[in-house]
């Protein structure tokens, strides 16, 4: 069983909070979340909640990201869980995405990718 909860930060970041397997059985459920929160500029994917993925539930969250950035979005996973972190790194997913620990991290990268826009000094040694 899978759980989806989001959640508005008065920020304007949308976080995404799965809570369960996600798996072939459970990734419909889980696509169609990420389909509705794709619209939203600052999307943060928190999976602390979720102790298991296998290929369709990474699939749908590769999908996910791509279509949130697709609509001009920006994206961030979080995760606590080093079996799931090690295998977002084994799979190459971290080098598509931010991968941090919380989601104060995550936010905290989105944040620091919008500074240098409004910023007029370019960033040295970049």
């Amino acid at each position: 069983m899978l759980t989806i909860h989001q959640d508005q930060t008065p920020e304007g970041y949308t976080i995404c909070r799965p809570v369960g397997e996600l798996d072939a059985f459970t990734v419909s459920q889980f696509r169609q979340a990420l389909a509705e929160m794709a619209s939203s500029k600052r999307l943060l994917i928190d999976m602390s909640g979720v102790p298991f993925v296998d290929s369709a539930g990474l699939g749908a969250l590769i999908g996910g990201i791509r279509r949130a950035r697709e609509l001009g979005g920006d994206v961030a996973v979080s995760c606590n869980r080093p079996a799931l972190v090690r295998l977002l790194r084994t799979t190459g997913f971290d080098r598509i995405v931010t991968v941090t620990e919380t989601v104060e991290e995550a936010i905290a990268v989105l944040d620091e990718r919008e500074e240098p826009e409004g910023d007029g000094e370019a960033q040295a040694g970049s």
